[in-house]
């Protein structure tokens, strides 16, 4: 199930005489042309307007269109109540991101004996935006992949159901770009052999696809044109990354701010990810430079860590890795988490280690303190000085500041 234009519909529901009231709608970067566009309105689409797009590219080719900006506090609220009306109507539900869930429907033919699998669908979408406001599409199939596949033909508001045995048929009317995993490079390199349809690669002998492109990506491209899927519905699926990219309304080329803006970012996914009882042992930072070209530098450390100071310091390393490599005026600074591990297999993993990354039992415990406090009183409540501007401190009544 997958929500339709999600981040339109979140922001037009958060400001309906806003955004609500604009056909043409672009979600992301701001109406200056700065940042990229996380999602765009139907309409807007029309005009060729897609996500990953600069917004200023964006703005060229829809020109009327709004600008607008939504919180993740909304986006994450809007996907819970998605979500809490899903458990309500599946037996088993597995989020794979904030707008795309999984539903395994197993046993509810028994249940419902005398609806049948599109029926069910239409009654899930129909009961999601009844309670929730948000409109959904939903494809079916006896597979994981064929049913993802299936929602692109479902959207925008509708069903799309695979019938069982009809899948080969399905499967060799589409492009292999269209596959799950098949990436830009993957479809040139198919393409320089002529092979541009799954109908094209469907009697190609696995031999040949592992002589092109090595023994491993050679047998998994074999299984994925035949739609091969093993994986179940898992609702407790680990979260495989965390991150946060913010694009600045100027380009930045001062190494001192940009430490702070990596700061204020560290911090952010590093309480994102305590919340969800995570630890990271992969730190990435992520640049992009005034005239759009993106690098990134990685690093794992020997155990996780997960407090703001222990992730802001490897960070900054990278970030430093990445200014001496190419020093230049960044549009973009991102970092990432990846490598997650929760919180008790952690604490297992360094239980007579040293150290790692500068990160203390004592940096461990002030980063969850600070936690409760902003849970308490709210994001600004506690922050690091450093990020602190002159006109937020208070006077005490000594005369000083605090």
């Amino acid at each position: 199930m997958d929500c339709d234009a999600f981040f339109v519909q979140v922001a037009r529901l958060e400001d309906p005489h806003g955004a609500g009231k604009a056909r043409l709608l672009i979600v992301g970067g701001s109406p200056t042309g700065r940042g990229v566009v996380t999602s765009a309105s139907y309409d807007a689409r029309a005009f060729g307007v897609r996500s990953a797009m600069p917004t200023a590219h964006a703005l060229r080719l829809c020109p009327d269109a709004t600008v607008v900006g939504v919180s993740r506090g909304a986006i994450s609220a809007r996907s819970r109540a998605v979500k809490e009306v899903l458990e309500e109507l599946s037996p088993v539900v597995q989020a794979a991101s904030v707008d795309e869930f999984y539903l395994d429907l197993k046993g509810t033919e028994r249940l419902f004996a005398n609806e049948s699998f599109e029926q069910s669908a239409w009654r899930i979408r129909e009961t999601v935006l009844a309670r929730t406001e948000i409109s959904v599409s939903l494809g079916g199939g006896t597979r994981r992949v064929i049913a993802k596949l299936a929602t692109n033909f479902a959207k925008p508001a509708g069903v799309h159901i695979v019938p069982a045995g009809e899948e080969e048929a399905f499967l060799r009317g589409l492009d292999l770009a269209d596959l799950p995993g098949v990436g830009p490079s993957l479809v040139e390199a198919l393409a320089k052999r002529g092979l541009v349809r799954v109908e094209d690669a469907y009697h190609v002998q696995v031999e040949w696809l592992q002589r092109w492109f090595g023994e491993r990506r050679g047998a998994w491209l074999y299984r994925r044109i035949r739609g091969a899927d093993s994986s179940e519905v898992d609702p407790h699926e680990r979260r495989k990354s965390i991150s946060s990219e913010r694009t600045f309304s100027q380009d930045v080329d001062d190494d001192e701010e940009l430490g702070r803006r990596l700061m204020q970012q560290s911090g952010s996914v590093a309480g994102t990810m305590r919340q969800s009882s995570f630890r990271a042992k992969t730190i990435t930072v992520k640049l992009r430079d005034h005239d759009f070209k993106t690098r990134q530098h990685s690093r794992t450390v020997p155990e996780p860590i997960e407090s703001d100071h222990a992730i802001y310091r490897v960070a900054k390393e990278l970030l430093a890795q990445l200014r001496k490599n190419r020093r230049v005026p960044a549009r973009l600074l991102g970092v990432g988490l990846s490598g997650l591990v929760p919180s008790q297999d952690a604490s297992q993993l360094g239980l007579f280690a040293e150290p790692i990354a500068g990160e203390t039992d004592r940096e461990r415990t002030v980063s969850r303190t600070v936690d409760e406090l902003r849970d308490r009183f709210g994001r600004e409540a506690v922050m690091p000085g450093r990020l602190v501007k002159p006109e937020q401190a208070t006077r005490t009544p000594g005369g000083g500041r605090e």
